[in-house]
């Protein structure tokens, strides 16, 4: 199945913005689940990510890239707008009102339908995961999975209609892609977002790519081992410890065996087939930088890759993501832009978030940035030029009870700490010296020498609330509903 053909140019607009400079092509690529350290771009010695890597080496790769909710839905609507879960209206993966629709608190406008109107030619392959049709958010073409979709001969949607696909859902979206840049007028530039299935849930990889890292034993992380103690119910009752696993129960690592066995051996077994599913990511972005080279594309197209949340690997001896610690909120962010962009740049100064992603497209489209975002353009930081920038940001989970039971919780996170607060009764705190304690294993809140900076981080997290427009109603926040859901 291929995309439906590109159609008529924009009425009257060119490819020269204002300053009559050729506007640039864009290709965004998501991944689900996908952490920064997933790559050897950024020093993973067992998974080999060459072509994620051709990105990180032609443009800017940086080290502090975080998300302001670590979910889906909520994520992927982030980045779309350049605003916050509470303003976009989708605080779930599955209770939140139609993204498309002016529902929420503001307009659900996109920075692909601002594009759109300003004369690019705009299309989706992959996942989506939001409730609405992408052509009600800017997208000419769409191809998408329904909801999560398959791994395997995938059915799909494509500009509305039903179809089902054949083949590994990787490589279906890197034809879909190369279906759409193969239709692409020369007198429209183009904006294509390229949304991988991979590595999300439930990690089952190309065949070509099924034994991989056999025989090879996978680096236990070091706060595997830890129990929990001294942090809050909320983390410890949440449902994401990796020895309750039962996805691997087909593949090797029955439930009968002891916990602390079944506990290893799902480490084992998780790690190596997420490291497998991206191995066809890395394959497919391959594909498209090719298909970039060959239409004479390349220097005027805008690459970008990074994924909606991070993802937990065993660290504290959890999987998933949703919490608010290190490796559930950094995800891997690669900008290229050869024409106007040096390679090989590492930028590990500035916190860019997703919600920063809109407005810096738009900026480099030469088209109207929205007033009322909550990021902003990092167009100056990618070209060196100094810039005020944000030394703190806001983090906020809102999907309880749900899957994984994570309870509602938002926080501050600076260069140096880190305040966490689930605000349902019963409250709770989480504080952490990210300086002396990168591996947040000490949970500081109640210890007397940290009042201080308890009380400044407090009033710095009320501060980004009230910037942002994230005010609770007037009253007791309510008890905390019970959560039963399985892991």
């Amino acid at each position: 199945m291929k995309l439906v053909a590109a159609g008529a140019a924009g009425a009257g607009l060119g490819l020269r913005g204002a300053a009559g400079a050729k506007r640039p092509n864009f290709v965004v690529f998501m991944t689900d689940d996908q952490r920064q350290d997933a790559m050897s771009a950024y020093g993973n010695s067992l998974l080999r990510t060459p072509n994620m890597d051709r990105i990180a080496s032609g443009g800017v790769r940086f080290t502090e890239a975080f998300v302001t909710n670590a979910l889906c839905g909520p994520s992927r609507a982030s980045f779309l707008t350049g605003l916050y879960s509470h303003a976009h209206g989708v605080i779930s993966n599955g209770d939140s009102p139609p993204f498309a629709s002016q529902q929420g608190i503001a307009s659900r406008e996109t920075y692909v339908s601002a594009l759109r109107r300003s004369g690019y030619r705009t299309g989706l392959v992959g996942k989506w995961h939001l409730r609405s049709k992408p052509s009600e958010s800017g997208f000419e073409d769409w191809v998408i999975f329904p909801w999560q979709g398959d791994y395997n001969d995938p059915d799909m949607i494509a500009n509305g209609a039903p179809v089902k696909m054949r083949g590994h859902a990787e490589d279906v979206v890197g034809d879909q892609a190369l279906a759409f840049l193969g239709g692409m007028p020369r007198d429209r530039p183009f904006c294509l977002l390229v949304h991988f299935k991979a590595p999300h849930r439930s990690w089952e990889p190309p065949a070509r790519f099924a034994s991989v890292f056999e025989g090879t034993d996978i680096p236990v992380p070091r706060t595997f081992e830890d129990r929990l103690e001294g942090r809050p119910e909320a983390v410890r009752r949440a449902r994401m410890a990796i020895a309750d696993m039962t996805d691997f129960a087909q593949r090797g690592v029955p439930p009968s065996l002891p916990a602390e066995e079944r506990r290893r051996r799902n480490l084992q077994a998780l790690v190596k087939n997420y490291y497998r599913t991206l191995l066809g990511v890395d394959e497919n972005v391959g594909r498209v930088l090719d298909a970039l080279d060959a239409r004479g594309d390349a220097a005027d197209t805008v690459v970008v890759y990074t994924s909606d949340n991070g993802f937990f690997l065993g660290e504290h001896g959890l999987f998933d993501k949703r919490l608010m610690y290190e490796p559930s909120i950094r995800v891997p962010l690669l900008v290229r832009f050869p024409s106007r962009l040096p390679g090989g740049t590492v930028n590990s100064r500035h916190m860019i978030l997703n919600v920063d992603l809109a407005p810096t497209l738009l900026e480099l489209a030469g088209a109207p940035v929205p007033e009322g975002l909550h990021g902003r353009s990092f167009v100056p930081i990618l070209e060196g030029r100094q810039t005020p920038w944000r030394d703190a940001f806001l983090y906020e989970y809102y999907e309880y009870p749900a899957a994984h039971c994570v309870r509602k919780n938002r926080g501050v996170r600076t260069a140096e700490s880190k305040l966490i607060h689930f605000w349902e009764q019963p409250e709770e705190w989480e504080l952490y010296d990210l300086e002396k304690d990168p591996d947040e294993t000490v949970n500081l809140a109640a210890r007397p020498g940290q009042r201080r900076r308890l009380a400044e981080l407090r009033s710095r997290l009320e501060s980004l609330r009230r910037e942002l427009g994230d005010i609770d109603p007037p009253g007791a926040a309510p008890a905390a509903a019970p959560c039963d859901q399985p892991v």
